[in-house]
């Protein structure tokens, strides 16, 4: 295989991963992870394997800390588990009943319904759906920046190999 070819196959792979931290159905950080090491494996950098050790320690870093807080968060306002997971379970129907934006209208409604059943009370389900959502948000900003740091330097070390 080709260098050029395999530095576009490595490239889509980051993409896809970086696209699956922010839609939760695809493996995001860990696709970067093996594109990072298809990349030391196949490539002729002679950094490849440097770019997968601190690629491989970002990604490590952002998933262990979007999972921590994200779950600090929810056991502060004491959110149990099973509303998010209805609130998942809801978005992948709704990617496929409205493909564009079905993912969050549906994760959102689903985990509504899933905290009014939870609470029997509208305003608090209001309040603890919110809180959950931004709890989620915030590791996946966490996570999001992490990856796309890791893929900067999978990419300087595909770049740096083309040149």
């Amino acid at each position: 295989m080709s260098v050029t070819l395999l530095a576009v196959l490595v490239a889509l792979l980051a993409l896809v991963g970086l696209c699956g931290i922010v839609i939760p159905v695809l493996p995001g950080s860990i696709t970067i992870g093996i594109a990072a090491l298809v990349w030391a494996i196949g490539g002729t950098s002679a950094w490849g394997w440097t770019a997968f050790g601190v690629a491989a320690a970002l990604l490590a870093i952002g998933m262990t800390a979007s999972m921590l807080l994200t779950k600090r968060n929810l056991d502060s306002r004491e959110i149990p588990t099973w509303p998010v997971v209805v609130g998942l379970v809801c978005g992948l129907v709704g990617a496929f009943v409205l493909p564009a934006l079905g993912l969050p209208i549906g994760f959102v409604i689903g985990l509504f319904c899933a905290e009014l059943y939870r609470m029997r009370d509208a305003s608090q389900a209001v309040s603890t759906s919110i809180a959950t959502v931004k709890a989620i948000g915030l590791g996946m900003v966490i996570e999001l920046a992490c990856a796309m740091t890791a893929t900067a330097v999978l990419g300087t070390s595909v770049i740096t190999a083309l040149v």
